[in-house]
């Protein structure tokens, strides 16, 4: 689920931070930016800034496919289930990958499992701030640099901004038995 990643970066230290010790004034700058190993700082000409050329070591959240995970649910929407681990909230389940047959419940706002017994149906309700276990099925990656404004954009500055889209995001899956609701699958 994590991954070690190890990176050499040169980082400014502006000259209002001068006054600091060198260590502290980077560590800041790296965990704006990521964080641990130094080198020699130097000064550019024309740049009053310290750059110091540092290597370090982060770790980072990815996953791999069919990896199951535990997360909250952080609320419904027609789109799907939307899951939270606490530290990562860009997770969907969309509706063609829960346990079926499902329905959106629009006064409730969550999704419903009919449940099939022998007894008749039973609606199980994916409540906000339940536990559900999931497959990751898939991820995406979108580019979110910033990008210059066209020319349509600069015309017409009275359109609302546009949505904040995340930069990864994870599909996950709860089509299979024992996925689903952490309270589906144990006695009490």
């Amino acid at each position: 689920m994590f991954v070690l990643v190890e990176m050499v970066d040169t980082v400014r230290i502006p000259p209002w931070q001068f006054e600091r010790k060198l260590n502290d004034s980077i560590a800041e700058e790296l965990n704006k930016k990521l964080a641990n190993k130094l080198e020699d700082a130097y000064v550019f000409p024309g740049d009053g800034a310290s750059h110091t050329k540092v290597h370090f070591r982060y770790v980072v959240f990815h996953p791999f496919l069919d990896e199951i995970l535990i997360g909250q649910i952080k609320g419904c929407s027609p789109e799907g289930v939307h899951v939270s681990l606490g530290f990562f909230d860009d997770i969907l389940i969309p509706p063609e990958s829960l346990q079926q047959p499902a329905k959106f419940d629009e006064a409730e706002q969550v999704w419903v499992w009919e449940y099939e017994t022998e007894e008749g149906a039973h609606d199980l309700y994916m409540d906000t701030g339940e536990e559900i276990r999931f497959r990751v099925v898939d991820e995406s990656f979108v580019d979110t640099s910033p990008t210059g404004p066209s020319s349509a954009e600069a015309t017409s500055s009275s359109e609302e901004p546009p949505k904040k889209e995340a930069p990864y995001t994870l599909v996950g899956s709860i089509s299979e038995p024992g996925l689903g609701l952490l309270s589906w699958w144990t006695s009490n």
